[in-house]
């Protein structure tokens, strides 16, 4: 594992790795206490953030190493100095570099011309550490994913696409419930997803009415309904995809042991209501946490 842009990129035998590695560290923090001592990160933020940026923070802080932020008006980007030769210059500071971008492109130039790991911290195309953080989450409560019937409901967007990534190499059933059109997930992720499926027997399933793709689901999952840089459709979107929001009514559809997840922050009132987000078996700051574990352990083994 030389970079983390995509858990597509990653092997089976890695991704268990991760969720083995980001057990024990959860379990036992003061045994990583040094692991990475002397080492750097830089974190690039396009995109404000609280628990990403939080988040590495800490999590690099607690294994040894030192990080720092850099926003978009920090850097030489704003003037021009273009993606690739950013990854170079750092490369030569820092252990590693960690970016939450708008554009997928910006996260694939700087893997490819970065001589140190790079973490992709979101993107417009995909979320791998709320992935992999949703995964070990769901592995707390439930044991072994294969099987498991996973619903995300809502826009088919860069947290659905990492689930399906997710799904398909862990052996999971993830059904998405939107209503089409825009608000279908990216078709080549959905078809590279359900390839890598094969080899796990997971299934990612498409189905329009969210009664359906609840029922009997073991985690009913959402996000928000306009993210960043959508904002002038907010008002369309919150029509749109009104039948969706996970009230209680929906959450009572799904396995009696089912857990609501969310990967934060919420717009209650419109993808989600109080009842839900409040629940007993709501997991949702479970998840916050979790990123921190999670993301050192990804750390660990990229920059270890």
């Amino acid at each position: 594992m030389k970079h983390l842009t995509s858990i597509h990129e990653l092997s089976h035998d890695e991704l268990q790795e991760i969720l083995r590695l980001s057990k024990e560290i959860k379990a036992y923090p003061q045994r990583f206490r040094g692991a990475l001592a002397g080492k750097t990160l830089a974190m690039i933020f396009q995109k404000p953030s609280t628990r990403t940026r939080v988040s590495f923070q800490v999590g690099i802080e607690q294994l040894g190493g030192s990080g720092f932020s850099l926003g978009q008006n920090e850097l030489q980007l704003g003037r021009g100095e273009t993606i690739e030769d950013t990854a170079r210059v750092l490369s030569r500071y820092v252990n590693g570099i960690m970016a939450r971008v708008f554009s997928h492109d910006d996260i694939i130039k700087l893997a490819t011309h970065a001589t140190v790991p790079v973490i992709n911290g979101l993107s417009d195309l995909l979320h791998p550490c709320q992935g992999i953080c949703d995964y070990f989450t769901m592995q707390e409560r439930f044991g072994d994913l294969r099987g498991l019937k996973v619903t995300y409901v809502g826009d088919g967007n860069n947290v659905a696409h990492s689930l399906a990534y997710g799904a398909a190499k862990l052996g999971a059933h993830l059904v998405i419930s939107t209503p089409g059109g825009k608000y279908l997930p990216n078709e080549t992720v959905i078809a590279t997803a359900r390839k890598d499926a094969e080899a796990t027997g997971a299934t990612i399933e498409l189905v329009t009415d969210p009664v359906q793709a609840v029922s009997g689901a073991k985690v009913v999952y959402t996000d928000v309904w306009t993210s960043m840089g959508q904002e002038e459709e907010s008002k369309q979107r919150r029509k749109d995809l009104a039948a969706y929001q996970v009230n209680g009514a929906l959450f009572a559809k799904a396995a009696k042991d089912a857990i609501f997840m969310h990967c934060l922050p919420a717009h209650r009132g419109e993808e989600v209501t109080n009842e839900v987000a409040d629940h007993a078996r709501s997991v949702i700051f479970d998840q916050a946490e979790n990123r921190m574990h999670t993301q050192k352990a990804e750390m660990v083994l990229l920059m270890g």
